[in-house]
Order: structure tokens, then C-alpha cells, then sequence
């Protein structure tokens, strides 16, 4: 782990600004997932929602890998994926390598649905960074990359 060293006030002050800004784009986050999931049904929760652009984006997943992913409450993924399955979202099946093991499965409408939803997310993201420059945008993608593992 790295060694915190003294820093200026204008960087203490350049870094939080960093927070507040992190702040609001999480709060905008939630707002979209809250978006996002009533695009994909009326009655699905953001937390759904996150589960099931998951699976969608992995083909399939693990409802105990989905908990792990998320550090989420098993109990809560479960309930969150019976509300998926009776929404006509997810299906669960047995496993190709290990039939013992069940995994979800997006159904068609599902993926249908996802995929809008992220398009137009991408089409805002386009919107508001297509003006800057190629190692910018790749430079940021990686602060974000090193704040996220950190």
C-alpha cells in the first residue's frame, strides 16, 4: 500500500474537491439506476436492476457471485432475483459444467431492455465527452480504475 506523503493545500484542497464531485456523481448514479430500472419495469428496484445489467453483461451469473460481486446480503440478492424471476426477467438453470449448481439466465426481454437503457447511458456519456482528446478520456478511465480498486 502506498505511503500517504504531506501534500499543498492547493492539492489537499484539489482532493476534495475530487470527493464532492465523486459525491454527486454517485448520488447521479443512484438516480439513474432508479431510472434505469423503472425502463426495464415499472415495479423492478434499482438493486434489481443492478443484478439483472450483471447478468446481462456476463451471460449468466451466480446468485451467490452476484452477492460476493456486490457485497450484497445473500438474502437480499435472492429476494431481488425471485422478484426478477416473477417479472419475467431472469430464469434459472442448471449449471453446463456442474448441474448441481444454478445459474441466471437474462431472458430475451430482459437483454432487450438492458440494452436500451445502456445506450442511451452511452449516448449521454458520448454527449459529454466526445470534445476531449483520445489520452485524456483514457487517462480519467484510469483514475477511475485506480479509485475503484483502491
Amino acid at each position: 500500500m502506498a505511503t500517504v506523503t504531506e501534500a499543498s493545500p492547493a492539492v489537499d484542497e484539489a482532493i476534495a474537491d475530487v470527493e464532492d464531485q465523486m459525491s454527486m456523481l454517485f448520488n447521479r448514479a443512484r438516480l439513474l439506476w432508479k431510472e434505469a430500472a423503472q425502463k426495464v419495469h415499472p415495479d423492478l428496484q434499482p438493486a434489481a436492476y443492478k443484478l439483472l445489467s450483471t447478468i446481462v453483461r456476463l451471460g449468466s451469473a451466480n446468485a451467490h457471485v452476484l452477492a460476493d460481486m456486490f457485497e450484497m446480503d445473500k438474502s437480499v440478492v435472492s429476494r431481488q432475483v425471485r422478484v426478477l424471476e416473477e417479472l419475467g426477467l431472469v430464469e434459472t438453470r442448471a449449471d453446463e459444467h456442474d448441474g448441481r449448481v444454478r445459474v441466471l439466465v437474462a431472458t430475451p426481454l430482459a437483454e432487450e431492455r438492458v440494452r436500451e437503457v445502456r445506450e442511451g447511458n452511452q449516448r449521454r456519456l458520448r454527449e459529454v465527452l466526445l470534445d476531449h482528446p483520445e489520452a485524456e478520456l483514457r487517462s480519467f478511465a484510469t483514475l477511475l480504475r485506480r479509485i475503484a480498486e483502491a
